[in-house]
C-alpha cells in the first residue's frame, strides 16, 4: 500500500477517513470495495479525467473482481445544473442504481458536487465516495458533504448535506491538471491561513511555486493540512449554523463575480475565491477591522501566483458594484434579509459579520473594478 496520511471527519456513526498521498488510485478499488453492500460501483466522471485516469480504476475494480459502471459526462462548470442533474439521475436509474450500491465520484468539484447531490436524491440516499482529481476538490469541495448544483439565482443554491463514505485524495493525479487549474485549487489552500492560520499563510507564501510545481512533499503538506483544518470545522459545525461559514472567506464576492460570468470558463472558481480573498482584507481594510498592511500583502500574493487580485483584471469582465452586490443578495450565507460577510480581522483571524454597510461594499468593489493590479 502506498504511504499515506490519514484525516478523520469526526462525525458520529458519520464519520469518515480522507486518504491523502501519492498513487492511492492503485488501491483506491480496495479500500471502496468493502463500502458496498452489494459487489459493485457506477463511477461518475468527466471526459477529461476519463481520457487521462479511467482506465486505471476500472482495472482496478476488475482486479478486485467488483462490477464497475461507468458514466462519463461532458466537463465544465454547466453541468451543475437542472438539466445536469436530471441527466446523471436518468443515467444512474437507467443502470438500476439500488440503495446497496455506492456511487463513486470520480473527478473534480463539479462531479463531486453534482454526483453527491444525485446519489443523496436518488432513492432517498445512495452511499458515495469521493476521488477528487483537481487540488480544489481535493483541499475543499470533496470534504464536508455539502453537495449541489446551481440556479438563475446564484451560485450552489440547490443541494443538501450528504456526506461521502470515503475520500482517497491522489495526489499523483495532480501532474495532468493545466497550470491555470492547479493556481484555482491554490486559492482555496491559501484561504485557510488566511481564514485560522497565520503561520500556515506564512508557509504558503514561501512554497507557493513548489506547489504550483506539483513537488511531492509541499503538495502533500498542503493538502493534509488544508483537509485537517476543514475536517475540524466540519466536525463542530457540520450544517453551517456557526463556524463552519468562515470556510467561505472570500466566497460572498466570488459567487457574485461567477455569477456575473455565467458560471463559464472565463472565470475559474478558484480564481473568483482569489479575487474575493483580496476583496474581503480590501473591505477589512475600509472598515479599520484589519491593517492596510495585511490587504497589501494578500494581494501582492496572490496576484505573484498568477490569479486575478482585481476584478479588472478578469478578462472580459464588465460589472458595476450595483450589480454585483445584486448578485450577493442571492448568497446563502444571507440571514434576516441581510447579506453576511466573512471579514479578516487580520491574516489568520475571520469573523463572521452581518452588520456590514453596503456603501463600503460599494467603494471597495468600484476600487477594484477601475484599477487594474
Amino acid at each position: 500500500m502506498p504511504a499515506h496520511e490519514t484525516v478523520r471527519v469526526g462525525l458520529g456513526a458519520r464519520a469518515y477517513d480522507i486518504l491523502i498521498g501519492s498513487g492511492l488510485l492503485a488501491t483506491a478499488a480496495a479500500r471502496i470495495k468493502p463500502l458496498a453492500r452489494r459487489n459493485r460501483t457506477i463511477v461518475v466522471t468527466d471526459e477529461n479525467v476519463a481520457r487521462h485516469h479511467l482506465t486505471a480504476l476500472m482495472d482496478g475494480f476488475a482486479a478486485e473482481e467488483m462490477e464497475a459502471l461507468p458514466v462519463i459526462l461532458p466537463p465544465g462548470e454547466g453541468q451543475k445544473s437542472f438539466a445536469g442533474l436530471e441527466r446523471l439521475s436518468d443515467a444512474l436509474l437507467a443502470l438500476e442504481v439500488e440503495r446497496g450500491d455506492i456511487i463513486t465520484a470520480f473527478g473534480g468539484g463539479v462531479i463531486g458536487d453534482l454526483t453527491g447531490l444525485a446519489a443523496g436524491l436518488l432513492k432517498r440516499g445512495v452511499d458515495f465516495v469521493q476521488i477528487p482529481t483537481t487540488l480544489l476538490a481535493q483541499v475543499d469541495s470533496s470534504v464536508g458533504g455539502k453537495t449541489a448544483i446551481n440556479a438563475r439565482a446564484g451560485k450552489n443554491l440547490v443541494g443538501l448535506f450528504h456526506q461521502p463514505r470515503l475520500v482517497i485524495a491522489d495526489t499523483a493525479l495532480l501532474k495532468t491538471l493545466p497550470p491555470r487549474e492547479m493556481r484555482a485549487g491554490y486559492a482555496e489552500i491559501v484561504k485557510y491561513g488566511l481564514l485560522g492560520d497565520r503561520a500556515f499563510f506564512e508557509w504558503c507564501e514561501k512554497k507557493a511555486a513548489s506547489l504550483l510545481a506539483c513537488d511531492a512533499a509541499a503538495l502533500n503538506n498542503a493538502v493534509t493540512h488544508s483537509c485537517r483544518m476543514k475536517a475540524a470545522i466540519v466536525a463542530e459545525d457540520e450544517r453551517e449554523q456557526g463556524r463552519r461559514a468562515l470556510l467561505n472567506l472570500g466566497h460572498t464576492f466570488g459567487h457574485a463575480l461567477e455569477a456575473e460570468t455565467g458560471y463559464s470558463d472565463r472565470l475559474l472558481h478558484g480564481e473568483s475565491v482569489a479575487t474575493g480573498l483580496v476583496l474581503a482584507f480590501a473591505l477589512a481594510a475600509e472598515l479599520q477591522l484589519a491593517s492596510h498592511d495585511d490587504a497589501r500583502r494578500v494581494e501582492a500574493h496572490i496576484a505573484a501566483c498568477g490569479l486575478p487580485a482585481r476584478i479588472a483584471g478578469i478578462a472580459g469582465l464588465s460589472a458595476s458594484p450595483d450589480a454585483l452586490i445584486a448578485h450577493m443578495r442571492h448568497d446563502k450565507k444571507a440571514k434576516d434579509g441581510k447579506l453576511v460577510f466573512i471579514v479578516p480581522h487580520g491574516i489568520g483571524d475571520a469573523r463572521i459579520h452581518d452588520d456590514v454597510p453596503l456603501d463600503a461594499v460599494a467603494r471597495v468593489l468600484s476600487r477594484s473594478i477601475a484599477h487594474p493590479a
